[in-house]
């Protein structure tokens, strides 16, 4: 004998439902309104930032090139974001591997100093690196720029990496040991191809936070090496006009260049 539901409890359900969709459908929207603004208002007429815009217009796309310092800035931003990047890789991915795979004194403390820019404020890590490069005559300098954001990105890479690897299956690693492969071989034939997407999610998103990184670099160095962000919080001081929206339009589409990048080369799902 079979029963079925009262009608009231299936109303209820499907209204639950309905009431769940309406607030991610509302979240969504929260969220990207501001991108959704900034896009709008980049195409505005007005000779303010303001909203809503009284016309469409090209002019301040076409007034982008004429703006040295923001070319200046993105410059300095992309050599510094890839130098970060290369060096975050080196360090997080070995020392990942050796948190991951070996037992020593000092495991659990290692891993949370690698960790520990995640919960120290910006700022705050901005200022000690004030404190410490100021007196080696380091401020004002790419080297200076990359310490900073070495210091916020290594945790990214640590973490993808080290779910890379605890998700991974180690039987090849141990087929590779067994067959004769010593431990630099099965690395870069075993290992690393099986962790590669872990790897790849952490460069990019160590790329992105050092690209995007305001705060730090403009401590470190404000009047020597600005940054893009660094450039952009000194125009919006004394400009007021849409030149920023429009280059922060190319910036949002440039990320999303990114990760169809990504997701055509590893994978969304394998690389997150």
């Amino acid at each position: 004998m079979t029963t079925t539901a009262p009608v009231p409890f299936r109303r209820k359900f499907a209204w639950g439902g309905l009431a769940f969709k309406t607030v991610v459908v509302l979240a969504y929207l929260f969220l990207l309104a501001p991108l959704l603004i900034v896009f709008v208002i980049s195409f505005s007429s007005n000779r303010y930032l303001s909203f809503p815009p009284e016309g469409f217009t090209f002019e301040w796309y076409q007034a982008l090139p004429q703006q040295t310092q923001f070319i200046e800035g993105l410059q300095t931003s992309l050599l510094t974001a890839s130098i970060t990047t290369v060096i975050v890789l080196l360090i997080a991915v070995p020392a990942t591997l050796a948190i991951d795979r070996y037992d020593f004194a000092g495991k659990a403390a290692l891993s949370g100093l690698f960790l520990s820019p995640l919960l120290v404020p910006t700022i705050v890590l901005a200022l000690g690196l004030v404190l410490v490069l100021g007196p080696l005559g380091l401020t004002n300098t790419y080297t200076s720029i990359v310490i900073g954001h070495i210091a916020i990105t290594v945790p990214y890479v640590v973490r993808t990496t080290l779910m890379a690897l605890q998700t991974s299956d180690t039987s090849c690693e141990e087929a590779a040991r067994v067959l004769g492969a010593n431990g630099t071989t099965v690395f870069w034939r075993v290992t690393l191809p099986i962790i590669r997407p872990g790897v790849i999610a952490g460069a990019v998103m160590a790329f992105i936070v050092s690209f995007d990184e305001a705060v730090i670099s403009l401590f470190v160095a404000e009047s020597g090496r600005p940054t893009l962000p660094v450039h952009v919080l000194r125009y919006v001081e004394n400009s007021a006009d849409a030149v920023v929206a429009a280059l922060s339009v190319i910036l949002i589409l440039f990320s999303i260049l990114i990760v169809v990048i990504v997701e055509r080369v590893v994978g969304l799902k394998n690389a997150l």
